[in-house]
């Protein structure tokens, strides 16, 4: 039986691959592509069929952030000419989430940069949660504001969170060579915190920032042992102004390999493509659905989306449909230990079964006239599209409307 034999057959039966298995994938030519992309089709289908969760970004403080994360438009010091302001009131960031919500997002994402939250920061969080459950009760509320301190994950749960978001990003091996102002052992730990107040646990990746192939690896099976329920792969976007703005080491056939051994190390988890999908992507978005079954609609914490109406659009001609509100995204295997989880407000250890500074992942409208970033160094006919990063001009902390 060949790789792909085994991976599907592993997968069909929510079995982890070996790490040489998970490095084999990574290693296969672009003539195998489309085979990598059916096999790990595959294993999808099995677990979420053709389902597609769409979540939505409202980035609640944005910029000033004083930790220096190399990737991130946010990061101190950054020269990326994007949005900074402080905390948006809830009545704002309710408006923001409404219109995700109306656009089909099922799960609305609170980010706010900074190294981690106040005890007054809680509160405002709780605020706005509160004002987002009032307009429509059954949305998901995924937090993510940094590390967390002794208590405060419990305090967001009692408050009607759902979910933590917090992503290792990178192997434990090169994570300091990513960041320097906080440890690889400070997320573990804010993931762990989470966990064990019984939310959801949201923690991915960062694919090109020059990682090996035994970085991605590492990484994606620490987040399996973690527990994670949500998996967001992010693919850098190079912002000017940051240490990593010539970092443009992806191509599609690149990122869909990823995807595919992320998700055959993960069969019965969401998988998210999440920041940087449309830059590296580009126009094998919808193959990407094949694998993922998770994405952001619109709009990034400090980039630019696609349209919201093309995700939709995207998502229909490529045979996938919206996953609706009242359907459990997570096999029912997973999704009882979980919810065992939240009603204990305990998952026990790290890796039970059950399952940046700030950040969802992505650091990041489109509008009819919105003003747009200085577009980068546009690359050959044969290189990266660096001009298809934009900076965020719409949406939260701006008077023009978000892009749902």
């Amino acid at each position: 039986m060949d790789l792909l034999d085994t991976l599907t057959a592993k997968g069909l039966r929510g079995e982890v691959p070996t790490r040489e298995e998970a490095l084999a994938v990574l290693a296969t030519t672009d003539d195998e592509l489309l085979d990598v992309v059916a096999a790990a089709g595959k294993v999808r289908r099995r677990w979420f069929g053709r389902r597609v969760k769409l979540n939505y970004l409202v980035n609640l403080k944005s910029g000033l952030c004083p930790e220096d994360c190399s990737y991130c438009s946010q990061r101190l010091g950054s020269k990326a000419e994007i949005l900074k302001y402080t905390w948006l009131k809830p009545e704002q960031a309710a408006d923001a989430a409404r219109a995700g919500v109306a656009g089909g997002a099922k799960r609305v994402c609170l980010v706010a940069s900074g190294r981690g939250p106040t005890d007054r920061d809680i509160d405002r969080v709780t605020d706005t949660m509160a004002a987002i459950k009032d307009a429509d009760p059954e949305v998901e509320i995924c937090v993510c504001l940094g590390l967390l301190s002794d208590n405060q994950a419990e305090r967001l749960k009692a408050a009607g969170a759902d979910a933590y978001n917090h992503n290792l990003n990178t192997s434990e091996n090169t994570y300091g060579t990513i960041t320097k102002t906080h440890t690889y052992a400070d997320r573990v730990d804010t993931v762990q915190k989470a966990h064990g107040a019984g939310l959801s646990a949201c923690s991915g990746l960062i694919a090109g920032m020059g990682e090996t192939d035994e970085d991605l690896v590492d990484v994606v099976f620490a987040l399996r042992e973690l527990g994670s329920d949500s998996v967001p792969v992010n693919f850098l976007i190079p912002f000017e102004g940051t240490p990593l703005a010539k970092e443009w080491n992806l191509t599609p056939q690149r990122c869909l390999r990823i995807l595919a051994m992320v998700r055959f190390v993960n069969p019965d988890t969401e998988v998210r493509i999440a920041g940087g999908r449309e830059v590296h992507l580009r126009s094998m978005q919808p193959l990407g659905l094949h694998i993922a079954n998770s994405i952001f609609l619109g709009d990034y914490l400090t980039s630019e989306g696609q349209a919201g109406q093309a995700d939709l659009d995207m998502i229909k001609d490529a045979g996938f449909e919206v996953e609706g509100a009242g359907e459990a995204t997570l096999p029912r295997h997973r999704a009882d230990v979980a919810e065992a989880a939240a009603a204990a407000g305990s998952c026990g250890s790290a890796a039970s079964a059950c399952g940046s500074g700030g950040g969802c992942g992505p650091c990041g409208g489109h509008s009819h006239g919105a003003p747009e970033a200085a577009p980068a160094t546009e690359g050959t006919d044969d290189g990266p599209r660096e001009d298809l990063v934009k900076v965020r001009r719409r949406g939260a902390g701006t008077e023009l409307a978000p892009n749902a």
